[in-house]
């Protein structure tokens, strides 16, 4: 599959408070200001060395402003930023201009009072190479935690609840596991042959809440599908939305810090086994067709697609957006490194020596190395900064088998409608190779 690249443009506004007259009982609301950002090539890439230009423009109430300040920041992608340069706009407009010497991005931040608006430069991001190598153990010490994970008997526990889509029955699904249970919702279609349905395992996000019942609509998609949406944390779905406040404020609060000085420890590492134990429960079916394992999901959830493909060979595709957790070491390559951003700088300013190397063992990097799948689609925006597109490209990179990346040149942390269905579309693309 070749790389697919997409050009939006992003608007960032500011409304301004209302103002009350002078004398009058009424309000009037004040001029919107409106202020974006463009790279000078509309896929916003370029080779080490060559100058980008970045068009800033700024409106109000659609007029063009004049003899207005514009602060800009360039930096690699977020990390080191240089120091600020004021523009002047002369009809609403002014360009600044930066180059990289090497592979990554180069991303400008335009700032009038509150307003802010970003654009990213790539360079040569097909070749961004992880911060650092794989761990000489990495293999062995997830050896270890799988072997402990095969001790434990695979008793999974279905309660029938009300499926959303027709022909579907659905359950809340527990799962025995190492520490946290699975907990997700089973969709399977009623009626189903033995070994006739591929399946799909959906991952979630960063933050605390139950599973996604509506995840059984995928059972209803080309032909039939086994579907499986699992929380991230093996806690009970479907509690009042209080059950999970609280589990955020108490005993998960900052959980993606928890455990990290000790990779037996890490909070991670329940999360990734419990993607096995899933993967053991849907390849037990008697409808499985003995094939087809998906996994998929967006930012966390493309953490855990990227973890999965890397820990278990019988996942065949993976869908992941914009996906967090990858490069932690990027701080050892003077780069930005993603979400969790899991290393901290120690009291000289430097990495976190000892979180810097437990944070290699639950790296995309990687992970992506080390996957066995057919096939692999990852969404990227160029104006993440929450998962930078720096960060992304390392993991994508290290991934060797037929592979896409869908690029929103500037979106942030999200996937657009478009890649959306980019990532839908590969998943069903994979279905139907496998139906073959």
């Amino acid at each position: 599959m070749k790389t697919v690249l997409r050009y939006c443009v992003i608007v960032t506004f500011l409304l301004v408070p209302l103002e009350r007259l002078a004398g009058q009982n009424t309000t009037t609301q004040a001029p919107v200001l409106t202020l974006k950002v463009t790279t000078d090539r509309a896929d916003a890439l370029y080779k080490s060395g060559e100058t980008a230009s970045f068009a800033i423009e700024a409106t109000q109430d659609g007029k063009p402003v004049s003899d207005v300040k514009v602060t800009c920041v360039l930096s690699k992608d977020g990390f080191q930023p240089q120091p600020a340069q004021t523009l002047t706009l002369n009809d609403g407009k002014a360009t600044l201009t930066g180059k990289l010497d090497e592979p990554g991005f180069l991303l400008c931040r335009a700032t009038i009072d509150k307003v802010v608006a970003l654009a990213g430069a790539g360079y040569d991001p097909l070749q961004i190479k992880p911060s650092l190598p794989v761990p000489d153990d990495f293999d062995q010490f997830w050896a270890a935690q799988k072997a402990e994970l095969a001790k434990v008997p695979l008793k999974p526990t279905l309660t029938s609840v009300q499926s959303p889509a027709k022909g579907v029955d659905a359950f809340d699904l527990q799962v025995e596991c190492l520490g946290k249970p699975v907990s997700g919702y089973f969709g399977r279609p009623q009626n189903a042959k033995p070994k006739s349905l591929p399946a799909i395992l959906f991952v979630h996000g960063a933050g605390v809440r139950g599973s996604n019942l509506a995840s059984t609509y995928w059972s209803e998609r080309e032909g039939g599908m086994l579907s499986l949406d699992i929380n991230a944390h093996g806690i009970p779905n479907g509690k009042p939305p209080e059950f999970y406040t609280a589990l955020n404020d108490g005993e998960l609060k900052d959980y993606r810090s928890i455990g990290r000085n000790d990779r037996e420890q890490c909070y991670f590492k329940g999360m990734f086994l419990r993607l096995i134990r899933s993967i053991d429960f849907l390849t037990a079916q008697p409808e499985w067709d003995g094939k087809t394992v998906i996994v998929y999901g967006s930012s966390q959830g493309g953490f855990q697609a990227l973890a999965a493909a890397g820990l278990d060979p019988r996942v065949t595709f993976i869908c992941a957006g914009v996906p967090a957790g990858c490069d932690h070491t990027g701080s050892a390559a003077n780069r930005i490194s993603g979400w969790p951003k899991i290393v901290p700088n120690d009291a000289t300013g430097k990495p976190d020596a000892t979180v810097l190397q437990v944070s290699r063992y639950f790296d995309c990097v990687n992970f992506a190395a080390r996957a066995k799948c057919k096939g692999a689609a990852v969404t990227v925006g160029f104006i993440d900064t929450t998962c930078p597109p720096t960060s992304v490209y390392a993991a994508y990179n290290a991934l060797t088998m037929p592979k896409a990346i869908h690029a929103d040149v500037l979106a942030g942390h999200t996937n657009t409608p478009a890649a959306s269905k980019f990532m839908q579309e590969a998943a069903y693309q994979h279905v139907r190779e496998m139906k073959k």
